[in-house]
């Protein structure tokens, strides 16, 4: 069973950030620059919020304002969920379909280690499934083996 901890090694403590006076313009240029699709915003060490594309487009895009004039602080959501990196992937997903979220910062005590994004979720269920798959395909060789 995969943890947080295991993906992470796998792909990267990375941790974009962005403070909460930045332009959403910024973040967004930022977000496009490291191809991916939320940043961690951060008040010196302290985690405050996070920022998504999401974000962007309904509280900026549908509300009619610019992406320029309009701070971070204004359209992030404040209320983070965090995970353990001793939680395992499954525990990851049911929180993410639960919450209804496509991020999650990693954090132990009160150290932020890394983000894992549904794709990470993905990417990593499916190369658990074909490693079965194979396994499975093999046995079924051999037992037609003469």
């Amino acid at each position: 069973m995969t943890t947080v901890r295991n993906l992470l090694e796998i792909k990267g403590k990375d941790i974009w950030s962005v403070g909460p006076d930045a332009t959403v313009y910024e973040a967004l240029r930022l977000m496009a620059d490291k191809d991916i699709g939320a940043l961690v915003v951060m008040q010196g060490d302290q985690m405050v919020g996070i920022v998504s594309e999401r974000d962007y487009a309904r509280k900026i895009i549908l509300h009619g304002k610019s992406s320029r004039d309009t701070l971070v602080r204004e359209v992030m959501t404040s209320r983070v969920f965090t995970i353990h990196p001793d939680q395992t992937i499954e525990e990851v997903m049911e929180l993410m379909t639960k919450k209804r979220v496509r991020h999650l910062p990693v954090t132990e005590g009160d150290q932020l280690i890394g983000v894992i994004s549904i794709g990470d979720v993905v990417k990593d269920v499916i190369y658990h499934q074909r490693k079965v798959i194979s396994s499975l395909e093999d046995k079924v060789y051999k037992r037609e083996q003469p």
